[in-house]
């Protein structure tokens, strides 16, 4: 149950943010490209912000969990845009499509091979799966750019947002919308200061708003849903989930633009199928230990949660408040959740 909720909510999540896609897109003959990405972010952590604000932050950061949290934020918030926006200046829209693509892969690996996450042959074969129909479907018959900085720009601008994923994981358990607020201003900061500063100018109010509204919708609640999943399901297989994004993006645009379906988006569609259903059909169990730890996240009462309450306070449903986690051996079906983070 848990892999199909953390699944639905990386997918909600990538639905939402494929979704600003074609609003984007009606905004930008009004909107300097760069300022516009400063907007949506910054909607994004206003948005979400108030959120915060208005129900009060039940989760909080550790200590030792803000230096991630501000690494998270320098790279994938501060340096990947800034490395995006260069390579897009010097090379056209096919090739820069084609090297997003990474993102996912790059995160992948970097969950497996530094950060120690679990995976086998299904998984990869899935993320395979995905990987290729969002080729398949950014793919185009126009002439590609070969610009060897250009490209490493977008490469490390990819790299930067999978070092972001890995590291927002740790520090999942502060909250999605505590996390996608922090996110959103600092990144919304940082790329309207560069995109004034490059000489753009504010467009008409309505403008404004309209970015401010996509940003807080399919920026922030779509972060917040990802920082949820990452807590569920972990970081390589949230990514996965979330590179059908450009997909739900293009289906979107069929109806809002009025665009033609194309054979390169059918494709795209039956391979990300397959390779999500891959990832939904997985099955890992064996007998593993969990030690003591002990952290603070919303949760219910469940084999992995079987403390005591004060006063009777809570336990029947969903809460959130600082709790230990005893040691204890079992086994059942699991996922790289945020207690299952043990070796194999």
């Amino acid at each position: 149950m848990r892999i199909r909720n953390g699944a639905f909510t990386a997918l909600t999540a990538a639905g939402l943010f494929g979704a600003s896609t074609p609003v984007a897109k009606l905004l930008l003959g009004n909107i300097d490209p760069w300022l516009l990405a400063g907007l949506l972010y910054a909607g994004a952590g206003i948005g979400m912000g108030a959120l915060v604000l208005r129900e009060g932050v039940q989760s909080r950061i550790a200590r030792s969990e803000l230096a991630w949290l501000v690494a998270a934020v320098i790279s994938g918030g501060m340096i990947a845009p800034v490395l995006l926006m260069y390579g897009l200046a010097r090379i056209n829209a096919s090739s820069a499509s084609l090297l997003l693509n990474t993102e996912s892969v790059f995160t992948a690996i970097l969950a497996w091979f530094v950060f120690r996450e679990h995976f086998h042959s299904r998984i990869a074969c899935g993320l395979a799966m995905i990987v290729a129909g969002a080729v398949t479907m950014s793919w185009t018959r126009d002439q590609l750019s070969f610009d060897p900085i250009a490209m490493l720009a977008i490469l490390g601008a990819c790299l930067g947002w999978a070092v972001d994923n890995n590291l927002t994981r740790k520090v999942s358990l502060a909250g999605g919308r505590v996390i996608a607020a922090i996110k959103g201003v600092a990144s919304g900061a940082v790329n309207i200061t560069i995109a004034l500063a490059l000489g753009a100018h504010w467009p008409a109010w309505s403008h404004i708003t309209l970015a401010l509204i996509t940003g807080w919708v399919c920026y922030g609640v779509s972060l917040s849903l990802f920082v949820v999943a990452l807590r569920l399901i972990g970081t390589s297989r949230t990514g996965a989930y979330f590179s059908v994004a450009p997909f739900f993006g293009a289906v979107l645009s069929l109806i809002l633009l009025r665009e033609p379906p194309t054979t390169p988006l059918v494709i795209a569609g039956v391979l990300m199928g397959i390779g999500v259903w891959l990832h939904l059909t997985e099955k890992h169990t064996h007998a593993h230990a969990h030690e003591a730890l002990e952290h603070s996240h919303e949760h219910e009462h469940d084999e992995h949660h079987r403390h005591e309450h004060a006063h009777g306070e809570g336990g029947a449903h969903k809460h959130t408040h600082w709790h230990r986690h005893s040691p204890l051996t079992h086994a059942h079906p699991h996922f790289p959740d945020v207690h299952h983070r043990h070796g194999h």
